[in-house]
């Protein structure tokens, strides 16, 4: 019947992102289904996310990727899928396909992204590589006709905006002194709050504009350079910054010759803040669709007033 909210199982839903689309998918009012491993559910710190889940009437569901049977157990309860497991198992993800394809009641399936554009990126290693593993599970997606969204959210507020994007720094405040600046600073880049993200990717559950299409959340108020950035910290905070440009000959070295993890980071922020990856393409309605303008009555958190709380 019209206007009953899709039963959604979120896998992966105790993590970084995955916490807010639970949050948003049980606040939205769909019956919400979260997939966590045993040793999750009796992990100590773990069981403040539980309790939290549980007091929004969330369905924990034992179980994980790796067991066939439980998954598609689980996946036959619900109609929408949606992934939002962690970097090392984003290709195990062709497991969830395998187990979405043998249900075969799924309406949609939403595949971890949350970052990039997969399909539209200049990145150099090892970000490529990890791009490339997400451009391969939506390929798989496709060719086993399951329906999809993919939700490019680009960057997440709450990880590169409390330190001003400053390599190697990763936790608040922003700088007050002095700054690093990657490349000339001036390709765009966009900022989204991890609960806006989780927003915007439920309200996409149901809608048809967003099927098989690539959901890109581009807030206007959000979309900044980092010398616009730094420049909305100095109002802020009435003080200019020492400023380092760092160029792009620079950066690409030093990604050669950082250890991992720093290594996939600042390639990251190569693609983003120096090729514009975020920003160097239009959104055509061939592929994608834009989520403030689909959903214009949410009201985003801006870069500046996230930014007021560091001031």
């Amino acid at each position: 019947m019209a206007g009953e909210k899709s039963k959604i199982l979120i896998i992966g839903g105790t993590g970084y992102i995955g916490k807010h689309v639970v949050e948003a998918s049980a606040k939205g009012g769909h019956p919400t289904f979260a997939l966590v491993r045993e040793s999750t559910i009796s992990d100590r710190s773990k069981a403040q996310i539980i309790d939290h889940f549980k007091s929004l009437g969330v369905h924990i569901v034992p179980g994980d990727l790796y067991d066939h049977e439980k998954l598609v157990k689980a996946i036959k309860e619900v109609d929408v899928v949606i992934s939002t497991v962690g970097h090392g198992q984003i290709a195990d993800q062709v497991k969830i396909i395998a187990a979405v394809k043998e249900a075969g009641n799924i309406k949609r399936f939403f595949p971890s992204e949350f970052g990039n554009d997969v399909d539209r990126v200049h990145a150099v290693e090892p970000a490529k590589s990890a791009f490339e593993v997400k451009a391969q599970i939506r390929r798989k997606i496709e060719a086993e006709g399951i329906p999809f969204t993919y939700v490019v959210s680009n960057c997440f507020a709450g990880y590169f905006l409390p330190t001003l994007v400053q390599p190697g720094a990763f936790a608040p405040p922003p700088p007050r002194d002095k700054v690093i600046i990657l490349g000339d600073g001036n390709p765009k880049a966009i900022f989204t709050s991890e609960a806006d993200i989780g927003t915007y990717t439920i309200r996409a559950v149901d809608d048809p504009r967003t099927l098989n299409k690539v959901l890109y959340i581009r807030p206007p108020k959000n979309t900044h350079s980092l010398n616009e950035l730094v420049a909305l910290w100095e109002k802020k905070i009435g003080k200019t910054l020492e400023k380092t440009y760092v160029p792009e000959e620079k950066l690409l070295k030093d990604i050669q010759e950082a250890p991992i993890p720093v290594n996939v980071i600042l390639s990251i922020n190569h693609s983003v803040f120096v090729k514009g990856d975020q920003t160097n393409f239009e959104i055509e309605p061939s592929f994608g669709v834009e989520a403030s303008e689909l959903y214009p009555d949410v009201k985003y958190t801006t870069v500046e007033e996230y930014l007021d709380q560091f001031v």
